[in-house]
């Protein structure tokens, strides 16, 4: 299995359980692995033979652009459903950190894995 990464996506969203979070804008930061095989577009040079990173950045930038969550967990989880469903990836690997959200931490968050590696 190949991988396909993006790092440091970084997009403005409503994120947080507390009111005060409610009504700002704070910024998510994700680290994205997806598994997939690389060897089609490798041997042709076709994008479309391959996982397009910048489609999916694009499309995971707008749905946590119009997103409200109050759970990282909850949006990991939808992040994870959207790139195995829409974009047909077997495996991933995903980091979601609120940078700023802990005094004394850069950042915290999580990080899941859902699929499998074949």
């Amino acid at each position: 299995m190949d991988i396909v990464y993006i790092r440091e996506l970084q997009v403005e969203t409503v994120i947080g359980i507390y009111d005060w979070e409610r009504e700002v804008r704070q910024t998510v930061c994700l680290d994205l692995e997806m598994g997939t095989d690389i060897r089609a577009a490798a041997a042709t040079e076709d994008i479309d033979s391959t996982l397009n990173y910048k489609t999916v950045a694009k499309r995971l930038s707008a749905f946590i652009g119009e997103s409200e969550f109050l759970l990282v967990e909850t949006m990991a989880e939808e992040i994870a459903r959207i790139v195995q469903d829409e974009f047909n990836v077997p495996w991933l690997r995903l980091r979601l950190s609120k940078p700023g959200a802990v005094r004394g931490a850069r950042d915290v968050g999580v990080i899941i894995e859902r699929g499998a590696k074949s």
